[in-house]
């Protein structure tokens, strides 16, 4: 196994109690806490690492090897849940955050997703990042699998750049 999938596996496991815990929503330190789970459970650096590291695979790889990282993320949900990296407003912060969309693969809700990548191109387009060519780039290494009945991951993407 490659070594990032085997600390992402790790990292997921460390993850799952932070995941999958009542939250009181009436108890407001509860939902504050549930705020950064990488945090709570003390491997924010780790995660991030790992996060980069594979999506360095995945951008750097073959059809293969995206289709491996697809299977980590789909596997690794609680890692998928808490993983993320704030957008960097330039070119490379957008591409980056693409990359991890299309690794994510739509992850377990089309819908949420759908609302994360609207809202990270209303970021992108704010700090006046021309989005249509990065769009179509990470779109052409995106799954044309469509998972949940709404377009796959690459028509999603083909959409967004219009």
């Amino acid at each position: 196994m490659i070594p990032v999938f085997e600390e992402i596996t790790l990292l997921d496991g460390i993850l799952e109690p932070a995941a999958t815990q009542p939250v009181d929503i009436v108890d407001a330190d509860s939902l504050w806490n549930m705020q950064d789970p990488l945090a709570q459970v003390g491997i924010k650096a780790e995660a991030h690492a790992a996060l980069r590291a594979v999506l360095e695979l995945y951008d750097s790889g073959g059809e293969t090897m995206r289709a491996e990282v697809r299977t980590l993320f789909d596997r690794c949900r609680y890692f998928r849940w808490a993983a993320h990296i704030p957008l960097d407003p330039t070119p490379a912060g957008f591409r980056f955050r693409l990359l991890h969309f299309s690794a994510i693969d739509q992850g377990a809700d089309t819908r949420d997703e759908l609302l994360a990548l609207w809202d990270l191109c209303d970021q992108a387009r704010q700090a006046e990042v021309d989005i249509r060519p990065i769009l179509l780039e990470i779109a052409a290494m995106s799954s044309a699998v469509d998972k949940y009945g709404m377009g796959s991951t690459k028509d999603i993407l083909l959409k967004a750049a219009g």
